[in-house]
């Protein structure tokens, strides 16, 4: 699948060209070029481009526009949960590489470049966690059983904690009442008070993906019940 406007990209400083960065952009089977522009460097004013980024240095960026051979790409507009999310999906991928080599050995090399074409590593082997089929076709069954018991073994032992800030606040003279009935239907999740109708919302999973989806499930059930009952609900922070 080829680049688009608003893809967020894992990407190598190569060289400063005045005020232009262009940087390696690692896709599938192949490497391409991008470019960020001073202004899209970081908002306000820069004295020094080389206090953001330098040569080498692992930065993540968003795509702004894909003109021919052109990539046009931005590193301000990154949000901080948006780099998170693609260094720890980057760092997950570099540890399914070096399980395939312990595995596999001199034909690691060979299964990475074949993956490569179609899909990231990372994809192809969470996608074997639920249905093996694939994975056993190209490397057998006995290696395909090995590899995967190393990932689900180190997963088990890899937490993930997200956490959510809300604001939950009512006018009704029974006010008290009504927050302590609705935060009481939150289970498996913990609520930490911080200030006058302020909350943290805590969860803990050894799967990002689970613990995000657990997640919005508690803030719209917390949401429905909050409007049945007169009370006003909102996500300070995400």
């Amino acid at each position: 699948m080829a680049l688009e406007e608003g893809d967020i990209v894992f990407c190598t400083v190569d060289r400063i060209v005045g005020t232009n960065v262009f940087v390696k952009i690692s896709e599938k089977d192949r490497e391409l070029e991008g470019c960020i522009v001073m202004s899209e460097i970081a908002p306000g004013r820069i004295r020094n481009i080389r206090d953001y980024v330098v040569p080498h240095k692992k930065i993540v960026c968003k795509v702004l526009r894909v003109s021919g051979d052109r990539i046009d790409l931005s590193l301000r507009r990154v949000t901080l949960k948006e780099q998170k999310e693609v260094k720890e999906i980057y760092n997950q991928e570099k540890s399914y590489e070096s399980i395939l080599k312990s595995i596999l050995g001199d034909r690691a090399k060979g299964f990475i470049e074949t993956i490569s074409k179609n899909s990231k590593i990372y994809d192809f082997l969470n996608e074997a966690k639920e249905s093996p089929k694939h994975l056993e076709e190209l490397i057998g069954k006995e290696d395909a059983k090995k590899v995967l018991e190393i990932i689900n073994a180190q997963q088990k032992n890899r937490k993930v904690i997200l956490k959510r800030e809300i604001s939950l606040t009512t006018t009704d003279s029974d006010g008290i009442e009504i927050i302590k009935k609705l935060l009481s239907k939150i289970k498996e999740t913990e609520i930490r008070y911080i200030s006058a109708g302020k909350y943290v919302l805590r969860t803990e999973s050894d799967d990002a993906k689970k613990a995000d989806h657990k997640l919005r499930d508690v803030l719209v059930e917390i949401e429905k019940d909050a409007k049945k009952l007169g009370a006003e609900f909102s996500i300070i922070k995400k």
